[in-house]
């Protein structure tokens, strides 16, 4: 095959050498490869909206001169967070085909790659797995006091009370855990719950319930019967105008007392100042936050302060096999590519 010009653009989690290790062995060791590090997760990410010139893109790193530079006349490219607005589709004349390893596009303008003629595929699902096991320890770190019993512990405070009947935590088999939201993610962390034994309600209007759902006891029902019966809100949905926001006072309102809520999904679509008045009010138990509307979050956050809230840097994707993953199936993306096939996920 003939040698083709692949330009790597990876960071420090989605390593270049990882890239390049599954782009050899998938695709052989004669093409031209040339590989770019940026600094992510070590600094944050940019947001197309604050930039002038990137509004087609949500979030991304790099600077789009530099990346235009290191790409050069390369044909393909394999990347993570690297931007492509469109003026720097208008700069790249050779680019045919970008495989980004991740679940979406957010750092492509896609309508400016269709007008230039390039092919865009990802990597759906690629952190199903990590974030659907780190959902459920955010659920127990919650509803068994793990964090509130470390926290105190820390500080130098033995918290003995936590064993009294009336301030413990209940056992997932005495819970109704909803899921709003039911793609790659909800569906595994549906099958984490079950040995568990909880009673388990999803909604998502664009899904049907599989035979195994069903057969396992699993309801689909609308977001207000959802919010109503469940001890543990968790979300899983995409961001969509219809989403942003949408869970918001009303929402918290409708949930029972002393319930929780979990968001491993995306920050937009929580409003933050409801949900802090339903916990500083008593009425939500307590909530576990893993992303956040703004990232990182202001230092002065009031939910930083809040006794009843788990906090985490919007980590639960990350994991090695999130990474080997992503690095084949881009480097498979290439080899259709390159043979002439169709792409198993077009953007």
């Amino acid at each position: 095959m003939e040698p083709r010009k692949i330009a790597i653009i990876g960071d420090r989690f989605m390593k270049t050498e990882i890239f390049r290790e599954h782009l050899e062995k998938t695709c052989g060791n004669n093409h031209l490869f040339k590989e770019l590090e940026l600094p992510w997760p070590d600094e944050p990410m940019e947001h197309g909206y604050e930039k002038p010139g990137m509004a087609g893109l949500k979030e991304y790193m790099g600077d789009p001169d530099e990346i235009v530079r290191f790409i050069g006349d390369s044909e393909i490219v394999v990347d993570h967070l690297a931007p492509f607005s469109a003026e720097m589709f208008n700069r790249l004349k050779n680019l045919r085909l970008i495989a980004v390893s991740r679940g979406g596009p957010v750092n492509i303008d896609m309508e400016a790659a269709r007008k230039s003629n390039v092919k865009v595929v990802n990597v759906p699902g690629r952190n199903a797995s990590a974030v659907a096991e780190f959902t459920i320890g955010a659920i127990l770190a919650e509803t068994r006091l793990i964090r509130l019993g470390h926290e105190s512990l820390r500080n130098g405070t033995w918290r003995g009370d936590l064993y009294r009947a009336d301030v413990t935590g209940r056992e997932l088999s005495q819970m109704t855990v909803g899921l709003i939201g039911y793609g790659h993610i909800g569906t595994k962390v549906v099958k984490l719950l079950q040995p568990f034994g909880c009673q388990i309600l999803v909604c998502d209007p664009y899904v049907e319930l599989s035979s195994d759902d069903k057969v396992n006891g699993v309801q689909q029902v609308d977001l207000d019967t959802l919010l109503k019966k469940s001890d543990v809100v968790s979300l899983h949905s995409r961001v969509t105008k219809e989403t942003t926001g949408f869970i918001n006072r009303e929402a918290f309102q409708k949930m029972k007392k002393d319930a929780y809520f979990i968001n491993t999904a995306r920050g937009p679509m929580v409003d933050y100042q409801a949900l802090t008045d339903a916990l500083t009010s008593g009425h939500l138990r307590g909530a576990m936050l893993e992303t956040f509307g703004v990232e990182p979050v202001p230092p002065d956050w009031p939910l930083l302060k809040l006794d009843n809230v788990t906090l985490t840097p919007h980590i639960a994707g990350a994991s090695l096999r999130t990474v080997e993953y992503a690095a084949e199936q881009a480097a498979q993306e290439v080899q259709r590519y390159l043979s002439g096939e169709s792409p198993l996920n077009p953007c």
